[in-house]
Parts: structure tokens; C-alpha cells; sequence
């Protein structure tokens, strides 16, 4: 499997500190209170990021967190050359910009602020050919001045604390060739011209149990499956759905299944947080022939809101250790209508620092050092009714053999289902109504 060049721009050990200037500190010099400044931070062709920077005082034993990281973004390399491309609306490099400001919370500098956000200074780092040399280059670290005070002569104002790093990222970018549900094959994108090469076929169906004839190692676990639904919930019931990964040669390399059906809560027509629905995916056993362990569990429910969303909350199960154990490394919204990505980013969300070992580890997560694993997959995925064919990129460092890259397949394919899955149920209400007309 050849990968993608992609790079990962971090920016951290964000701190702020400003000269007092004794003479009249209310008037000339700063007002501290204990609120921090907020920064934003702009990148052509990306969303702008907000930050908090604290504030650090004059003390040698008061110094930014070397290892706190505000925002990540990545680049394919097609995005750096576009910066580094000049346009009719853009004559000159891209320039990446961290802009600081304080507010009505935050501390006053020479007069200003208090009322409203006002600007203390921006930081520019304009994008050069280095951006694209695809070695780890680390583009700025220490601090910067960023503003002149506008009563004391012309000294130097409030100084920035920032480290910008760069370092390279490559992935793997995987595209299911139709809907999930129609069983499709998988293919890898290469290359600047994305060049489709076949590398897994998708599986789905959607029985709630298998014939006593076949020979499905994964029987024993649709046993655990909630037992005593009544009627009605039972046909209104989404459940027994199952997607299963196959290699090249046909053999069964991951799956996922739902092991809580998605049903209607009590009282509502909708999946709620309080019962939601639950994807087991699995992998198969190193130790053994036709047989299966769990790797990771996904949870789904709807959220209801101005905008209605699908909530995703997915653990990881350490081998032989039961749900209890398992260990959270995503949580988010994807919008029902919309779309959205799917992620599993320790730069872009708590919890941080969790370790992730390859799928086909031992799953020992104690024997894996507490390092923060940063980008380790996404998938995006389209809204209920839409056409999705998922598009997931793989962190190269997570991927040792290609049962490691199905895996995570397996995962984006639940996702992906369960958008359909939180669908609202039609109440009874309205199927009366129909009746009657």
C-alpha cells in the first residue's frame, strides 16, 4: 500500500506577557486580571481556530507548556502548493497568522479593552517552500514581539510565546465504491491523480441471526443480543445488521455488528442518549483459527436540537477486559441532514494522551506507552438519505499490515450505517392519520 503525502501544522505553547510600566500602571501600563487573552489563527483555505493564551509573567519559573498543542492543521501536499502559488486574489504566499485579543473579561493594555475584543498584535509566518520538503522542520519557538505600547516612547509592547511545527504525516486514503448497504468494494487512492486500486470488498447484510448450517465464528456473539423486545418494538427495531471485510483473496479480515439494537426511546420517536444503539467491532483472533476478538465498540444516538445531529461516542476494548475497561478516544457530533466527519484525533479533542495500539497488538494497553497518538483516522460520511460512499484516510504510523487498515474500515462502515439508523421513527400518530386518508 503506497501512501498520500499529507503534513501536520501545529501550533502550541501559546503564553502572552506584557512589560508593566511602573510610572501609572492604569493608565500607561497593564491591568491583569486572571482571565487570559483569546487568539484566532488563520490558514488560507481553513476554518479559522480559536485558542486560549495565557498569561506569563516575568518569573523564570513561569513558562508556556512545551507540550500543550492549540490547533493542528493538514495539509495535502496539493494545499501548500496552492499557497504557494500567487493568484489574481491572492498575489502573495499564504501567510499563517495568529492574531491576540483581549476582552471584556481579559486584562487592559495602555487603555485599551475592558468594553470590547480589542487586538494587541498578530503573528505572521508566511508559507515557504520548506512547508512541502516533507521532513520535520520546526518553523518558529520562543517568544516574538507582536504589538508597540502607544504611551511609553516606542519600547516594546506585549511579546508572544509560540511553538509552529511541521512535521510530515503521511496516510492511507480508502473510498467505498458505493453505499454501504450495497455491498461494495474498496478501493485505495494513489497518488496525485488518485489512482483506484482494489484493495478490500464490503459485505453487508442485515440477518438477525445466522442458519444453524453456517459456520460463522461470530455466532457467540449474537447471543448477547437483547432478548424479550415486544412486538411492537421488535418491527420498529433496527438490528442485526452486519458488515463484514474481506481481503483480496476473500477472507474475512473485520467485521462490525450491532450488538443494542437502535430503537425508539420511550416516549419519543428517536434513539436517545439514554438507550442508544451500539456497533461491536471485531477482528480475528491471532491465537486461533475461526475465531474473533473485540477491538472497539461505537455508540450512536440522535440528538435533537435547532439542527438535528447524530451523537458518536467510541471505546476501545482492551483484549479480555469487558466494557467497563474499554477506553474513550472519540466523542462527537456528525449532522444528520449534512453529513459530516467522523474522527479520531487526539490534537482535536479530549480525551488527550491516549494511547492506541495497533489492532493487531496483543491489546495489552498497559505494556503501550502514555505518548499522545495525534491523527489516527477519519471518514466522511453524507446525511440520512444521501448517497455516502465514504471516503477514510489512515495514519500510516497506526497501520502495520493491511487487517490493521480493515479494522478501522470496519469502523468507518458503522458510522456510516448508523446515520440511517438514528433516522426518526414514524410515530403512530402519523401512521393513523395515513389510515384514515
Amino acid at each position: 500500500m503506497d501512501p498520500q503525502v499529507f503534513v501536520r501544522l501545529s501550533i502550541g505553547s501559546l503564553g502572552i506577557r506584557i512589560p508593566v510600566v511602573t510610572s501609572n500602571p492604569v493608565r500607561e501600563g497593564v491591568r491583569i486580571s486572571t482571565s487570559p487573552c483569546v487568539c484566532e489563527i488563520r490558514l488560507r483555505g481553513f476554518p479559522v481556530r480559536t485558542a486560549v493564551v495565557p498569561f506569563i509573567s516575568s518569573s523564570p519559573q513561569d513558562s508556556p507548556d512545551p507540550h500543550h498543542i492549540a490547533t493542528t492543521f493538514y495539509l495535502q501536499d496539493s494545499d501548500v502548493k496552492a499557497m504557494l502559488a500567487p493568484g489574481c486574489f491572492h498575489p502573495s504566499h499564504a501567510s499563517l497568522e495568529v492574531s491576540v485579543f483581549v476582552g471584556k473579561q481579559g486584562f487592559q493594555y495602555c487603555g485599551v479593552g475592558g468594553k470590547k475584543q480589542q487586538q494587541v498584535g498578530t503573528f505572521r509566518l508566511e508559507v515557504g517552500p520548506e512547508w512541502s520538503g516533507g521532513k520535520p522542520v520546526l518553523l518558529h519557538h520562543g517568544w516574538i514581539g507582536i504589538g508597540k505600547t502607544k504611551q511609553d516612547g516606542g519600547k516594546p509592547g506585549p511579546e508572544l510565546h509560540l511553538r509552529v511545527m511541521l512535521d510530515p504525516d503521511p496516510r492511507y486514503v480508502f473510498q467505498f465504491e458505493d453505499d454501504t448497504k450495497s455491498s461494495p468494494q474498496i478501493v485505495q487512492l494513489q497518488g496525485t491523480m488518485k489512482m483506484k486500486q482494489p484493495i478490500f470488498s464490503c459485505k453487508f447484510s442485515s440477518e438477525r441471526r445466522m442458519s444453524s448450517h453456517q459456520l460463522d465464528p461470530m455466532n457467540n456473539y449474537w447471543s448477547s443480543m437483547k432478548e424479550g423486545i415486544d412486538q411492537e418494538s421488535e418491527r420498529k427495531a433496527r438490528k442485526g445488521w452486519k458488515v463484514m471485510i474481506h481481503d483480496l483473496s476473500g477472507a474475512a479480515v473485520a467485521a462490525a455488528f450491532i450488538a443494542t439494537p437502535f430503537v425508539p426511546s420511550s416516549g419519543c420517536d428517536r434513539v436517545a442518549r439514554s438507550n442508544p444503539g451500539a456497533w461491536l467491532i471485531v477482528r480475528p483472533d491471532i491465537c486461533g483459527t475461526d475465531s474473533w476478538q473485540p477491538w472497539g465498540k461505537l455508540e450512536a444516538w440522535r440528538e435533537r436540537g435547532v439542527k438535528d445531529s447524530v451523537s458518536f461516542r467510541f471505546h476501545l476494548v482492551p483484549e479480555g477486559q469487558e466494557a467497563g475497561g474499554s477506553i474513550l478516544v472519540s466523542e462527537l457530533l456528525i449532522s444528520a441532514d449534512k453529513g459530516g466527519e467522523f474522527f479520531i484525533d487526539t490534537d482535536r479533542q479530549t480525551p488527550s494522551g491516549t494511547p492506541l495500539p495497533s489492532p493487531q497488538s496483543s491489546g495489552d494497553f498497559a505494556a503501550v506507552a502514555p505518548v499522545v497518538a495525534g491523527f489516527v483516522m477519519n471518514c466522511r460520511v453524507q446525511g440520512e438519505g444521501k448517497s455516502s460512499k465514504p471516503v477514510v484516510q489512515l495514519a500510516m504510523r497506526h497501520v502495520t499490515c493491511e487487517q490493521d487498515a480493515a479494522i478501522f474500515l470496519a469502523l468507518a462502515a458503522a458510522v456510516d450505517l448508523s446515520i440511517q439508523a438514528c433516522r426518526p421513527f414514524p410515530s403512530k400518530a402519523k401512521r393513523g392519520i395515513r389510515n384514515v386518508v
